[in-house]
């Protein structure tokens, strides 16, 4: 999956470049799903059936023939969320501190740009150039820059690809010095999928799932070394 986060202070219009971006990568032919990220949560009337929903349970869910939700009174991981989703696109609006993908930053100056982690920033939307960042107000240009240099990292922080966590690795991918092959938990020789999404492995949760599953292969009869494939519905 592909994804590229919004990122700027409140009242700079996060919120409304999310949704146009959104817009042109399904003018792209993309499916997009898009996300939130709030430090403040998220305000709900409390006369709503939902609100009052959450009073008495630890998860609510709803469905209609125009939509399904479902809601947790507390933050999740975004890695807990990503089963849920099965687009080609992920379009965060918010998430700062979150280093697994790349962004688009909305700042009037540079010390503001600063602020906003620069180095995983592919442009700026606005009128004048950040600290060598390119900027611009074409929506259009920006869903090309973020399609075809978009990336979302595990987060498992693993340390596998030689970088201190994820982070890292998505500021050298940003920079053109890494690519998101480079990324261990990702790729390498168990690759497992659950409903069709990646389910990245650190190495050590590797070696342990590839030498258990070799161990109880080799005591079954007609087993012979050599590549293995197991499907489970």
């Amino acid at each position: 999956m592909r994804a590229i986060a919004v990122v700027g202070f409140k009242k700079s219009g996060k919120t409304t470049l999310a949704m146009e971006l959104a817009e042109a990568l399904k003018k792209q032919g993309l499916t997009v799903t898009m996300v939130k990220h709030s430090h403040h949560g998220f305000d709900e009337k409390a006369e709503t059936d939902t609100a009052r929903f959450r009073t008495r349970a630890d998860m609510v869910m709803g469905f209609s023939p125009g939509g399904s939700f479902v809601s947790w009174p507390a933050e999740r991981p975004l890695a807990e969320l990503l089963p849920l989703v099965s687009t080609d696109f992920l379009v965060m609006e918010g998430g700062k501190t979150m280093g697994l993908m790349p962004r688009i930053i909305i700042a009037g100056d540079e010390a503001t740009a600063r602020e906003l982690d620069p180095e995983l920033a592919l442009a700026a939307y606005g009128d004048h150039a950040l600290d060598e960042l390119m900027a611009t107000r074409d929506v259009a240009g920006l869903a090309r820059i973020a399609s075809k240099a978009g990336f979302l990292l595990p987060g498992l922080d693993c340390g596998a690809c030689g970088r201190e966590n994820c982070r890292g690795l998505a500021v050298d991918i940003v920079a053109g010095t890494a690519t998101v092959a480079d990324c261990k938990a990702m790729n390498n020789s168990i690759r497992i999928t659950v409903g069709g999404q990646p389910l990245p492995l650190n190495p050590f949760v590797e070696r342990i799932l590839r030498s258990g599953i070799l161990g109880m292969l080799s005591e079954l009869k007609g087993y012979i070394p050599g590549k293995v494939d197991i499907h489970i519905e």
